[in-house]
């Protein structure tokens, strides 16, 4: 017996295993596996984000991916430098965030530039590879010969005429210009013949097109119209006397 100011005394014991039924034990760790299988997406999602966020910020927040290195191909009318100015990127600039697309249009303002090609080699190299302009025909320009390509830009002038472009004389050489139109489509149709005996290609308007050729001879061509068959039935009367060649209507020739 207990005397009255005695209190119950607690301990704590703790249970065997075998005292837990085996069907509470079977409960309880599917529980927990259900709770580990339920938190693993969650953890692994974390994780996942964690690290793009990391490498986010590697790559596009600090210089340690940055551009160290800008190289330049296909230049030769340009310089490497003056491209360089032109794609103005800042050395450090993490390279994926260099807008390839307004570095091209960038370098493309270049006059001699006809087509640009800018890419990325990582870890830190920005590659602006150029493809220049190929002249077709020489224009006298100011005491100075202007160079113009198949679209009509003249993008350049040297002191002569490179001996392997025909000559060519516009009023307004231009990309717009109908008359420089017209001449490229004249010399674009020429036979090689032709081509070979031609000194000028003299363009008074779209429609008044002449050929000088060797030993004084001429090609009334007209406009551009027909080109290809003009170009044939000039090639077959250079072998009859005469000095003018008129093919402005190929259907009806005359030789003088």
């Amino acid at each position: 017996m207990r005397g009255p100011g005695e209190g119950r005394r607690w301990q704590l014991v703790r249970a065997r295993t075998d005292a837990v039924p085996s069907s509470v034990r079977r409960f309880t760790q599917r529980a927990r596996q259900r709770r580990m299988r339920a938190a693993l997406p969650w953890a692994v999602g974390a994780a996942v984000l964690a690290v793009g966020g990391l490498l986010a910020w590697l790559v596009y927040g600090t210089p340690m991916l940055g551009v160290d290195d800008v190289r330049v191909t296909g230049t030769d009318l340009v310089s490497a430098e003056e491209v360089l100015a032109a794609a103005d990127v800042a050395p450090g600039t993490p390279l994926a965030r260099v807008d390839l697309a307004d570095v091209e249009r960038r370098v493309a303002r270049l006059a001699p530039v006809d087509r640009v090609t800018a890419s990325r080699d990582w870890p830190g190299t920005l590659l602006v590879e150029v493809q220049e302009r190929i002249a077709v025909a020489a224009v006298p320009s100011g005491g100075r010969m202007l160079l113009v390509d198949a679209a009509g830009v003249g993008y350049t002038t040297v002191p002569d005429r490179p001996a392997h472009l025909p000559l060519v004389r516009l009023a307004t050489p231009g990309q717009d210009d109908p008359a420089t139109r017209a001449a490229l489509t004249v010399l674009a149709a020429l036979t090689d013949d032709l081509d070979a005996e031609l000194t000028e290609l003299v363009v008074e308007g779209p429609a008044r097109i002449r050929l000088k050729l060797r030993k004084g001879r001429e090609v009334i061509w007209g406009d551009s119209t027909e080109s290809e068959a003009k170009a044939k039935v000039a090639t077959v009367l250079l072998e009859r006397k005469g000095t003018t060649i008129d093919v402005s209507a190929p259907e009806v020739v005359t030789i003088r």
